[in-house]
């Protein structure tokens, strides 16, 4: 089930990604991670309500609260590298080191989860690597500044961290709950930094439709989180985060179907690979 768990954690990863690029325009990004984080807590906290998990928060022991909030604070950090990656750096040139996470987090699961390396694993996750990297378009945009690879090399860090302290931190434990509580963990450490940087001054600029986008985007990373938690307390990490990045074969797909975007050859060929890489994964 955890396989089921992790491609429905992908697919719904995908249609963040499309939300954010066809909805959310014109607002500064981390105002954007803010409210979508709201509207992320808001939908899990009725969830937890309707399920009546609430009063489970008590049976909490003590090594998943640290890892809780550990990997809050890392999530948080992964937001706010990655944008400014992005604002650096071009995405041609972010993207293929924030996919370095895939590797790393099968070393780091390996060392601290000692989940082992088979060759299976290393044959699909140099397959997805090859793949992405021909998935990604050139863009004629200079970087604006050399220290974008800091940031990129710091989102891949905090992408591999973030998984291993969840994993650790949901085991044997009700995975909504959890998933709600690191959320408010993210949405305080994201609200200090709105207020300290008085980012909430451009919220009455935002127009109607990015609010539309910025609520589905919203939804659809609530439900992505929760089957990849989900997955995460399964099976193993090094499994599970692989098969989360079909996301980005996800994007692509409703792109071209939906958004009439055209691909390439090369591109469709770096499609056709990550789905083979993945696809390994299953055996």
């Amino acid at each position: 089930m955890y396989i089921i768990y992790a491609l429905l954690a992908s697919v719904f990863s995908g249609l963040t990604s499309v939300f954010a690029k066809t909805g959310i325009k014109n607002i500064d990004s981390l105002l954007a991670t803010f409210l979508r984080t709201i509207v992320i807590s808001l939908f899990l906290f009725l969830i937890i309500i309707w399920k009546e998990n609430l009063n489970d928060i008590f049976l909490l022991d003590t090594k998943t609260i640290l890892f809780l909030i550990l990997s809050g604070i890392s999530n948080t950090l992964l937001w706010i590298c990655y944008f400014k990656a992005l604002d650096l750096g071009t995405v041609s040139k972010v993207t293929p080191v924030d996919k370095t996470s895939v590797v790393l987090t099968l070393i780091l699961s390996s060392i601290f989860l000692n989940e082992k390396i088979t060759s299976i694993k290393i044959i699909s996750i140099l397959l997805m690597l090859s793949g992405t990297f021909l998935t990604i378009k050139k863009e004629s945009k200079d970087s604006k500044d050399n220290k974008w690879i800091i940031y990129a090399i710091l989102t891949a860090v905090f992408t591999s961290t973030t998984t291993l302290l969840s994993k650790i931190g949901i085991e044997s434990t009700n995975t909504t709950l959890i998933t709600f509580l690191r959320t408010i963990v993210v949405l305080i450490i994201l609200t200090i930094i709105t207020l300290f940087k008085k980012k909430y001054k451009s919220i009455k600029d935002i127009e109607k439709r990015s609010w539309l986008f910025i609520i589905l985007s919203g939804l659809s990373t609530s439900l992505s989180w929760l089957f990849y938690f989900k997955a995460l307390a399964l099976g193993e990490a090094s499994v599970v985060f692989p098969i989360e990045k079909l996301s980005l074969v996800v994007s692509i797909l409703i792109s071209i179907t939906f958004l009439k975007e055209k691909v390439n050859k090369k591109q469709i060929i770096g499609i056709i690979i990550i789905v083979i890489g993945t696809s390994l994964l299953f055996f």
